[in-house]
């Protein structure tokens, strides 16, 4: 059987370090992280964001050819979740009293992704997979960098991480879908002995 662990806090001085500093909003006596440098991985995050925004829209718009129009859907909705991460990094840099750098001027030498446009939907395809993974191993590092002492940054960024692991899926998924032309791939293997036992 499992000892438990009795919680005990200090509630009185508590509540006396809350009446301390209250023009700091949120961050409190209790913040261990050091908040110029969350601050300013944030607003990294926050350019990789926006130059994902601009690239999955580049590719919605010009993305092209017979299987298009499902890949287009795709391209569509993550530039909308991009954005949906950019709103959530720049909401928490605001509660950490510091300020998004939503700046056109520089934005991709902030950003952790590059903009690259491709030659065809399959380029674009690629392009948008090797950014997913990108931020996914930036995301990784910062929530490791950030560890215990900003619990609520950690959150706001692990949940974005699931998101772009799961749009790195996407992208893989539509790549194993189409040929190296743009034409639909050949089964694998693997997959041409599952169909012929089903």
């Amino acid at each position: 059987m499992a000892k438990t662990k009795p919680f005990v806090s200090d509630i009185e001085n508590i509540r006396k370090r809350a009446r301390q500093d209250i023009d700091k909003g949120a961050i409190t006596a209790g913040y261990r992280a050091d908040r110029g440098t969350v601050v300013k991985l944030l607003n990294h995050a926050l350019a990789t964001e926006i130059v994902c925004v601009l690239r999955y829209k580049y590719h919605y718009y010009m993305a092209s050819g017979i299987h298009s129009q499902a890949i287009k859907a795709e391209f569509l909705q993550h530039a909308n979740e991009e954005q949906g991460h950019a709103d959530l990094i720049a909401e928490r840099i605001t509660q950490l009293d510091g300020k998004p750098n939503l700046s056109p001027d520089g934005l991709l030498s902030r950003s952790h992704a590059d903009y690259v446009e491709g030659e065809d939907i399959v380029d674009m395809i690629k392009e948008d997979l090797i950014a997913e993974r990108i931020a996914i191993d930036s995301y990784r590092e910062v929530i490791a960098y950030i560890g215990t002492d900003d619990p609520t940054t950690r959150r706001v960024l692990e949940g974005i991480l699931a998101m772009e692991e799961e749009h790195a899926e996407d992208m893989n998924t539509l790549l194993e879908q189409l040929g190296k032309k743009g034409e639909p791939a050949k089964p694998s293997p693997a997959r041409k002995a599952a169909g012929k036992r089903g």
